[in-house]
């Protein structure tokens, strides 16, 4: 059984199916979830704006469904899907392109 956050909320790494590179880290809740299953595209749950938020619906960069596994304390998932462009809402394809420097842990 997943196990939730006290918001309901379930981390999601999303991970390109053909590479491997990871792409994004969203949000989930129990019916983003369920919409991924039935639809084949990927939801998630937007924590800014507190509602249900079906990637690419206005960006029309998608991701496609490949599989989603859990890890092995059952908190957080990984999603495998085909992106149909960008991931990232600055037009870069994955939202993990900046380099870590010192004033991030000032």
């Amino acid at each position: 059984m997943l196990k939730f956050d006290d918001k309901d909320l379930i981390a999601a790494i999303v991970q390109d199916a053909q590479n491997g590179e990871v792409l994004m880290l969203g949000y989930m809740n129990k019916e983003s979830l369920r919409r991924t299953l039935a639809s084949g595209d990927v939801w998630f749950y937007s924590r800014s704006r507190q509602q249900l938020w079906h990637k690419g619906e206005t960006s029309g960069n998608f991701l496609r469904l490949e599989s989603i596994t859990k890890d092995c304390d059952s908190d957080a998932l990984l999603i495998k899907a085909e992106p149909t462009g960008p991931v990232c809402h600055t037009g870069n394809r994955t939202c993990f392109f900046q380099e870590l420097d010192s004033e991030d842990t000032a």
